[in-house]
């Protein structure tokens, strides 16, 4: 399949300090091209929460304007969207049900049905199931089953992890889109997006906790054997990090912000104690000296804190260094702290790295993409093909019609000629020619008749699953 049969999918990062548009496509080697690029600063969201929705329409329109001007061609309607907030929980449930037919092997739809069964489970006032996401299934006394579709059994069921938001963030989001004049494909859980995007098939069956601290949070998923055992929010981030520096050494929050990108560590160790930072002073007084090692010493309390509470979710689920072979992936803006790996590593136990989405990118996509903090917005395009791909492994009639080449196609009076040279030489012309046209009309007629059937079908399946 060529990049141009690909659609352009559109994903936006609603985030604490940033709003992101990417707009990407698949090449013809599965890397996604990027074809726009905008962000704005956020004004309207904390914590992960939309709270002034006209704020946060005015940084989506700027986003996008900023997308559409580096790519004056593109037009954007649909986008997947990132939710995150500490509104965000997750709990665990199990579900079977008794099929109808246990001869035949399990299919589909009775996934499907159980899935949805799921979605009845009852949940405080006020939330709203985001995802089920399946986990381990068994058929009848075999457990740990990856793959119950094709197996036979009287009973299927598996546990789940069910992901849920407060209802009122959940709208603020989805009004905040629509009144940008966009329409939202999916909501996508924005830890999930980002592992997406920098997790690799090997660290998935490894074992791998992924922390992607964003501005207003820093959001968890565990992975083992394969599955998504667990995900979290920890109700700080970048920001909180701005916040304790512009307090504890009295200076605006744009300078804040500015001494730890430019000269903040995650580890007061590593710190140079004779090095400082001039601050002018405000409106004609003196200039302020900051030390590095004092700012260092911040930057780590706050990040030993975020640290602290991902041990202890993990401690939540059972997974310790034994386990998680593959350790934490860093990944978000607040990953590119210096010695963070170091931190992270001396406070888990665990081996630690950044993750960036390079992997998933075409050769020739733009350095600034390079950056963790955009693994999200990434991971959400990534979401848009994994739904296109299996839509069209569902309805095999978005297939390409395979053209026969010139070259190969028979001349039709050629080959009646043939046909009734043939036909005289066995003195049976008149039969044969009778028996011949009549079996060709069946034929015509009988393949004519089967695709129309597929295609209805196709069609009555589609109305079912995306009414």
């Amino acid at each position: 399949m060529s990049q141009n049969d690909n659609p352009i999918i559109v994903g936006l990062d609603i985030g604490t300090t940033k709003i992101a548009a990417i707009a990407g496509r698949k090449n013809e080697f599965g890397k996604l091209e990027i074809l726009g690029f905008g962000r704005a600063n956020s004004n309207g969201v904390q914590h992960g929460q939309v709270l002034n929705i006209d704020q946060t329409i005015k940084a989506i329109h700027q986003a996008l304007e900023n997308c559409q001007k580096s790519n004056p061609d593109l037009e954007i309607n649909e986008v997947y969207v990132g939710i995150a907030g500490h509104h965000i929980k997750s709990l665990q449930t199990r579900g079977d049900i008794v099929r109808q037919d246990p001869e035949m092997e399990i299919n589909p739809a009775e996934i499907e049905q159980l899935i949805n069964n799921q979605r009845k489970t009852f949940i405080p006032a006020g939330d709203q199931i985001i995802d089920v996401i399946p986990q381990e299934f068994y058929v009848d006394n075999n457990p740990n089953i990856k793959e119950p579709v094709g197996v036979n059994g009287v009973k299927v069921g598996a546990n789940f992890l069910i992901l849920t938001g407060d209802r009122n963030a959940i709208r603020n989001i989805n009004r905040s889109v629509e009144r940008s004049g966009l329409t939202t494909k999916d909501l996508v859980l924005q830890p999930l997006a980002s592992a997406s995007a920098v997790m690799s098939d090997i660290d998935l069956e490894a074992g791998v906790a992924i922390l992607d601290i964003g501005g207003g949070t820093s959001d968890l998923a565990v992975f083992y054997d394969g599955i998504l055992k667990h995900t979290a929010v920890i109700p700080f981030g970048g920001e909180n990090i701005t916040h304790d520096i512009r307090l504890g050494l009295g200076v605006l929050k744009s300078q804040a912000e500015a001494m730890k990108v430019q000269f903040g560590s995650a580890l007061a160790t590593e710190a140079n104690a004779n090095a400082y930072v001039t601050i002018p002073g405000l409106k004609g007084m003196p200039a302020k000296e900051i030390s590095v090692k004092s700012l260092a010493g911040i930057i780590q309390a706050r990040m030993s804190e975020i640290l602290d509470f991902v041990t202890y979710h993990l401690k939540q689920v059972g997974l310790d260094s034994r386990l998680l072979n593959g350790g934490i992936i860093l990944t978000g803006g607040g990953s590119q702290l210096k010695h963070l790996i170091q931190l992270t590593e001396y406070t888990t136990g665990l081996n630690a790295r950044i993750g960036l989405p390079n992997e998933h990118l075409a050769p020739n996509h733009i350095d600034e993409l390079k950056k963790p903090m955009y693994s999200t917005c990434l991971g959400l395009i990534l979401k848009g093909y994994n739904d296109y791909e299996r839509k069209n492994k569902s309805f095999p009639e978005n297939f390409k019609k395979v053209e026969v080449p010139t070259s190969l196609k028979l001349d039709k009076n050629v080959v009646e000629e043939t046909i009734r040279t043939a036909i005289s030489n066995t003195k049976t012309e008149a039969v044969v020619t009778s028996v011949d046209d009549k079996t060709m009309k069946k034929r015509i007629s009988f393949w004519d008749r089967f695709k129309d059937n597929l295609i209805d079908i196709f069609a009555e399946d589609e109305d079912k699953t995306f009414q």
